[in-house]
């Protein structure tokens, strides 16, 4: 087989086939291709696109080209929750514990996170004594007794998707809906899971600017999971403001917690009641939508929630009294004030400046090796609507130093925007794909 005539294949617009995916991933992930090779070939995709058939036997052929989470020990039907990301995602620290509080063993494996704040794992770490490097036997372990384990995503994992994201990163390739369903898709597939819900956020703090494309990337990675023997369902979220109050990897936390005691965000209950309901009707607890609801809400009122996530806690080293004292996480130095300048109403949140403000308090990376500081972010007192007074407070920073905090009151000054007119409420849910 020879690499510049699947190059050349793929530019004049044919269709690869699953033998020749599976070469150039092979070989590629063995390094036997070099980066300006594939960089061309990454280049027609991007032109030319995929078909549905091309999009599966590539996600397969990277879920396959290391190891794949074996979880046949685990009892029951293992349910993965995964979000295409947005600013303000704490999610999984809130349905991960519900699902788990209802029958659904969640053995979920998570990355750090690139872009605006820190991933799963870098909100859990954000725990005093919290570990995620756990043992396969370990992480089974927990998820047979006590139905939830959270440990980091291993280097061998869906190794493929690792290097052809990277070149993607730094070719202009990363916008194509096959090359994005395929890479989320191949490290869920090699997770192991028998069902997977997703998040598929939309909005300027997403990946997706409009919903008709979350609603094709959805469509696309349902597919994908269901030819791969998955039950696998998408939940379209919005994602033109921040999820919630709290941004910022620990603050995120202290919000997820607020939530499980049966308080929290508005906007935050409503996605995450929302996402643990599929996750009871993927993991099959009942095939009620209107049960499945009531069992989530159910289940953060009695606490039992709140105590599956404090096991979670306890079991990987974490420190519990952090459910009581949120002072036990660290705080950062300098809290600012950042007040409107004028009465009105608060138009617009722009979201990725948002996101782009707490990730240069600290609270995101650029690469992967970038340290993250766990106390650094954003409380927002006001949402999109809300009425505001002249000189009232809109958020509260959370910055290292005064340097810190001062570039970003600038940033928000252009973020949140205050009219006269109060603007129209968007929906939070769009549609479910299954």
């Amino acid at each position: 087989m020879n690499m510049l005539e699947l190059i050349i294949k793929k530019r004049d617009g044919h269709p690869l086939e699953k033998e020749e995916i599976d070469w150039f991933v092979s070989r590629y992930t063995g390094g036997e291709i070099p980066d300006y090779q594939v960089s061309a070939l990454l280049m027609a995709i991007f032109f030319q696109g995929m078909n549905d058939r091309e999009t599966r036997d590539l996600t397969m052929a990277m879920a396959y080209s290391g190891d794949c989470l074996k979880l046949d020990g685990i009892r029951g039907i293992k349910v993965d929750k995964h979000s295409t990301g947005g600013v303000g995602d704490k999610v999984t620290l809130i349905v991960a514990p519900i699902a788990a509080s209802l029958g659904v063993p969640v053995a979920k494996m998570s990355g750090r996170g690139l872009g605006f704040t820190g991933g799963t794992i870098d909100k859990l770490e954000s725990i005093p004594g919290f570990r995620t490097d756990l043992s396969e036997k370990e992480f089974e372990e927990f998820v047979n007794r006590d139905g939830i384990a959270i440990m980091g995503q291993t280097a061998e994992l869906a190794p493929a998707d690792k290097v052809l994201y990277a070149l993607r990163d730094v070719t202009g390739t990363v916008d194509n809906m096959s090359l994005i369903a395929s890479s989320i898709m191949s490290k869920k597939i090699a997770a192991g899971a028998d069902a997977i819900v997703l998040d598929v956020t939309c909005g300027q703090g997403a990946f997706m600017k409009k919903e008709e494309d979350a609603r094709l990337l959805g469509e696309k990675m349902v597919e994908i999971g269901k030819l791969a023997g998955l039950n696998t369902r998408a939940v379209i979220t919005d994602m033109e403001e921040p999820l919630g109050r709290n941004i910022g990897n620990a603050l995120e936390v202290q919000e997820a917690i607020d939530v499980l005691k049966g308080g929290g965000p508005e906007d935050t209950v409503t996605v995450c009641t929302e996402l643990a309901a599929q996750m009871l009707l993927a993991g099959e607890i009942t095939d009620s939508y209107e049960k499945a609801v009531s069992l989530v809400k159910e289940s953060i009122e009695s606490g039992k929630a709140l105590e599956k996530l404090e096991i979670l806690i306890r079991n990987q080293g974490g420190d519990p009294e952090v459910l009581k004292d949120y002072s036990r996480f660290k705080t950062a130095p300098v809290r600012r004030e950042f007040k409107a300048e004028a009465d009105g109403y608060l138009q617009r949140i722009i979201c990725d400046s948002v996101g782009n403000c707490v990730k240069s308090l600290g609270g995101g990376r650029e690469v992967k090796e970038q340290e993250i500081d766990p106390s650094v972010g954003l409380t927002l007192l006001k949402k999109t609507g809300d009425r505001v007074e002249k000189g009232e407070t809109i958020a509260v920073i959370h910055a290292a130093d005064e340097e810190h905090a001062g570039r970003a009151e600038k940033d928000l000054r252009e973020a949140c925007i205050v009219g006269t007119e109060k603007p129209e409420k968007r929906p939070l849910i769009y549609g479910i794909i299954q």
